[in-house]
């Protein structure tokens, strides 16, 4: 009885690892990829509706632009569209990305450097290394995962468990930041802990820590015992 108390009693396994959704976590940058998707599909003579605006959060690309500008595409044209609709988008975020950092990310990040980090998005690469360089981030992801390096993006676990194995942590010791339901969906499909912001959506069922941003006086004292 006494042993089983005690084992009753362990705290549970600190986290090995600190894992970043992009989109939405690092920067509140849905509001311009929606932009970036009506100026896009209005060129191409479709009109974007909310509806179709709301498919856009946790999806890939592919799967959009099949969506939205017709399913007889071929590859080749899904994936021409789908880079002519990130250089629009680049275009449009580039001069305003800092003021559309997330507030307290990079105090947030300084703080818990001891910590390895690893970027884990369905965003495509161009989109990511553009984040990284005109943000200073680079050097707190040794480890970053796009949508294009695994077989399926988000909901599903994949780009997840890839960078907890890059980072050589295990899935169950890793902490997930999203902000997309598909994100939490694929972190708790992958077992890990989820923090979730509301820069995207307001409620979340399956997160453990929900959050405006990284200014949240309460994330700290919810980190405390888990890193």
């Amino acid at each position: 009885m006494r042993s089983w108390r005690r084992l009753m009693a362990m705290p549970e396994p600190r986290a090995s690892a600190l894992l970043f959704d992009m989109d939405g976590v690092l920067l509140d940058s849905n509001p311009v990829h929606a932009q970036a998707w009506i100026a896009y599909n209005r060129r191409h003579g479709v009109e974007t509706d909310d509806a179709m605006l709301a498919r856009m959060y946790g999806s890939h690309n592919a799967e959009l632009i099949r969506e939205f500008l017709g399913v007889a595409l071929s590859d080749a044209e899904v994936v021409a569209h789908g880079a002519a609709k990130e250089v629009l988008y680049r275009e449009l975020m580039a001069p305003q990305m800092e003021q559309r950092m997330v507030p307290g990310l990079r105090r947030f990040l300084e703080r818990h450097s001891g910590v390895p980090m690893g970027l884990a998005t369905n965003a495509e690469r161009p989109n990511v290394d553009l984040v990284l360089r005109q943000m200073d981030l680079a050097r707190y992801f040794p480890v970053v995962v796009d949508g294009n390096q695994v077989s399926r993006p988000k909901p599903f676990p994949d780009v997840y468990l890839k960078a907890a194995e890059l980072l050589g942590a295990e899935p169950a010791r890793c902490i997930v930041f999203e902000d997309s339901h598909a994100g939490v969906t694929a972190a708790r499909a992958a077992g890990m802990a989820v923090v979730a912001l509301r820069t995207t959506h307001q409620e979340f069922d399956d997160a453990q820590f929900v959050m405006d941003d990284f200014e949240d006086p309460k994330l700290e004292s919810w980190l405390a015992n888990r890193i």
